[in-house]
């Protein structure tokens, strides 16, 4: 696994982590201290209200845990990867994707942009 994607899947495991403390930690190492996220439901949030944010998600769905499922592709300061909610019973929601930018020195996420479910075919 390469440095990047070692970055990528502690995001994610901060998203998995059922403990305050151990989400706080894995985000804040995987992310710029001055990082941002927006997805459809949060726009622009800095790091204590990401925090928040995954709280709140959390309590909607106990147990479960964002997993990515691809490679991440990358270009200049730019990585796009796809990822899941696995349920507790092993049950996956619609795949996601998430687009970063990262921080100058290439060692945090910067921005994340994240999106649900897969884009829908274009009608002729």
């Amino acid at each position: 696994m390469n440095v990047l994607e070692h970055l990528i899947d502690t995001y994610c495991d901060g998203w998995s982590a059922s403990k305050p403390e151990e989400r706080e930690r894995l985000i804040r190492a995987a992310l710029a201290d001055d990082a941002t996220y927006c997805d459809p439901r949060a726009n622009s949030l800095p790091i204590p209200n990401l925090l928040e944010h995954i709280s709140e998600v959390q309590a909607k769905r106990p147990g479960a845990r964002v997993v990515r499922t691809s490679v991440v592709d990358v270009h200049h300061s730019f990585a796009r990867f796809h990822w899941h909610v696995v349920l507790p019973d092993g049950t996956t929601l619609p795949e996601g994707l998430d687009v970063v930018e990262l921080s100058p020195d290439g060692k945090h996420i910067q921005k994340i942009l994240g999106f649900f479910g897969p884009l829908q075919r274009r009608s002729s």
